[in-house]
């Protein structure tokens, strides 16, 4: 097999491509055949042991990937060679084959193709979880999405509009406006790359414009930093903030606008939720391929890489140049 190796603490350029033998799948292990594996920022974060989790090195990165089983291992049920999945590994899809636990993959639609499949289920799972189980979205009310042009935006976009709510989506330039707006949002935002505090008022005094009088009920916040205060300023009376990421920093919320607001401030941990909650998990999972068999999501890829171009992929997600999803494929 083949994968390409984090072997050091570093940026993208410190991967290796390496070729090692084929492992064989151990007792309750499931071995793919990796056709494909979206990438996500996590995968950057890791790069830098910033993320929460760590796996020793070498290991390769991927934690999304989508391809047929090859083998299974003793004990395993539910799953035999030739079976279409895709999988949460957390590692491991970087490469020509990755061991999973059975609990970790989902059988696929047949008429899914794998570059789908491999871009689905982190970035529709997590937005779907949020606005379906955090926040409770309704129809007919208002939501915002901050970073609405990178993988879980773009997810939340379609999935509010399918749930009957009217999207905002908030981005960083004119082209990524466009995007959103290709993808089914209503209104779009743009905010400078760096505020000061006249910017915030800028950027809170723009939102409301875009939401009317009542303000947005839903807040899905994907960016955090200093975008996450003009949010929480436009906010309806007992709105919903979604605490996804913060890809621009840890924000700093003054809590006297959360009284002044009565609104909540929601955590969204989709993959604790996931371990937690396996019956809800599968239940969500069920109406996101309803979902896209009826054409109401489709994972939106701009750009395809080989595997020995991964540390290509994970740039323009470390430079925040992505548009949707980018998918790294094995075969």
């Amino acid at each position: 097999m083949k994968a390409m190796f984090s072997t050091a603490v570093g940026g993208p350029d410190s991967l290796e491509l390496t070729e090692l033998d084929t492992p064989q799948p151990g007792t309750g292990e499931v071995l793919v055949r990796t056709r494909a594996s979206g990438v996500n920022f996590p995968d950057v974060l890791m790069l830098r042991d910033l993320y929460q989790f760590k796996p020793p090195r070498p290991f390769a990165h991927g934690g999304e990937i989508a391809g047929e089983v090859a083998a299974v291992g003793a004990g395993v049920t539910g799953f035999a060679a030739g079976d279409r999945v895709l999988g949460l590994t957390g590692h491991g899809g970087f490469a020509t084959h990755t061991l999973a636990g059975p609990d970790r993959l989902v059988r696929i639609p047949d008429e899914m193709p794998f570059e789908d499949a491999a871009c689905f289920i982190f970035t529709y799972g997590t937005s779907y979880y949020a606005l379906k189980d955090r926040a409770q979205l309704k129809p007919g009310e208002t939501l915002l999405i901050l970073g609405a042009a990178g993988g879980v935006g773009s997810a939340a976009i379609e999935l509010g509009k399918a749930m009957g709510a009217r999207v905002i989506a908030a981005v960083s330039s004119p082209d990524k406006a466009a995007f959103c707006s290709d993808c089914g949002a209503d209104a779009t935002v743009i905010y400078d790359r760096e505020l000061d505090k006249d910017g915030q008022k800028a950027f809170s005094q723009q939102i409301k414009e875009a939401a009317g009088q009542h303000g947005c009920d839903v807040v899905y916040d994907a960016v955090g930093g200093a975008y996450a205060e003009p949010a929480v300023r436009a906010l309806a009376w007992q709105g919903r903030f979604l605490v996804v990421g913060f890809p621009a920093g840890i924000p700093k919320l003054p809590l006297n606008l959360v009284l002044l607001k009565g609104c909540q401030i929601v955590g969204v941990l989709w993959g604790d939720a996931t371990r937690r909650d396996p019956e809800g998990h599968a239940r969500n999972v069920a109406e996101l391929f309803d979902m896209y068999k009826k054409g109401q999501i489709k994972p939106r890829i701009s750009a395809s890489f080989p595997l020995a171009q991964a540390a290509e992929a994970l740039t323009l997600m470390q430079d925040r140049k992505v548009l949707g999803k980018v998918v790294v494929t094995t075969d």
